[in-house]
């Protein structure tokens, strides 16, 4: 049976604190399921900035995408991690990853040992542990069999950790990679997973809304292909199908973009939303 839509922003910057809650707030009214924050030098601090959003909302879910567990102490990180579910009135999801292409030079100005790839997968799983337990242990949290956990991956060592792990898998592809190229990482983690793999929640991150690219990218990469499957392009009807289709396809639900991108398939979250 397939999974209800549901759909998220990935935000970490604002100009100032109001900025910051007003943002929160909008995905809220728009009918986004998520707010969730990365982990790098150059963004807000997760922990507190999911804090900060859901002291200002209600019914939005905070969390992380993704959280490098390789500049992280597991215990501290389980022991904040609880408080801030205790906090959030138990909306917290938590992503967690072995470091995008740049967390080595994060966990070098942090002081932290990178390692290893082997290491750092070694690493989530040690976090993930750490996590649920802190969580078991506690008698402050709301989520009591702890947050669900989301692993970022499409290597073969991420996919095999994420079938044991994970509550929700976000596939980490290249930003060029077609919706015929998402069968691979999606197959490869069917046969890990087994019978779990009908429990586990597919996600995707979109790149672009329509047919503008967002401001950040480099003007060489403005024209990516026209079957990249993180660009979304159409009438909100036909956005929505091909969501429909991939879901039925892939059994991709949880859909995630850039807060810039949050007005533009705010009409694909009103059709598609817990359906």
């Amino acid at each position: 049976m397939s999974k209800e839509f549901r759909f998220g922003i990935v935000a970490g910057m604002a100009p100032d604190a109001a900025a910051w809650t007003a943002t929160a707030r909008h995905a809220e009214d728009l009918g986004y399921s998520t707010l969730l924050v990365p982990d790098t030098l150059g963004t807000l601090p997760p922990l507190l900035a999911m804090t900060a959003a859901a002291a200002v909302t209600t019914t939005l879910r905070v969390g992380t995408f993704v959280l490098a567990a390789p500049y992280r102490n597991p215990p501290q990180l389980a022991h904040e991690l609880a408080g801030l579910d205790f906090l959030s009135g138990g909306r917290l999801e938590v992503g967690v990853g072995a470091g995008r292409p740049a967390a080595e030079e994060d966990a070098r100005a942090l002081g932290m040992p990178y390692g290893t790839a082997a290491e750092r997968v070694a690493l989530v799983r040690t976090v993930i542990g750490q996590v649920r337990a802190a969580f078991a242990g506690s008698g402050t949290t709301v989520q009591h069999e702890g947050p669900p956990i989301m692993i970022a991956g499409a290597g073969p060592r991420m996919l095999a950790l994420a079938a044991e792990e994970a509550d929700i898998v976000a596939l980490a592809v290249q930003a060029d990679t077609t919706e015929e190229g998402l069968g691979g990482p999606v197959g490869t983690l069917r046969e890990a997973a087994g019978a779990r793999f009908d429990d586990i929640e597919l996600s995707m991150n979109l790149l672009q809304i329509g047919d503008e690219p967002p401001p950040w990218v480099p003007e060489g990469l403005r024209n990516p292909s026209a079957e990249a499957a993180a660009i979304l392009r159409g009438s909100p009807r036909e956005m929505a199908d091909t969501l429909l289709r991939r879901r039925d396809e892939l059994g991709l639900s949880y859909i995630t973009v850039s807060g810039f991108f949050a007005d533009a398939l705010a009409p694909v979250v009103e059709l598609l939303a817990g359906r």
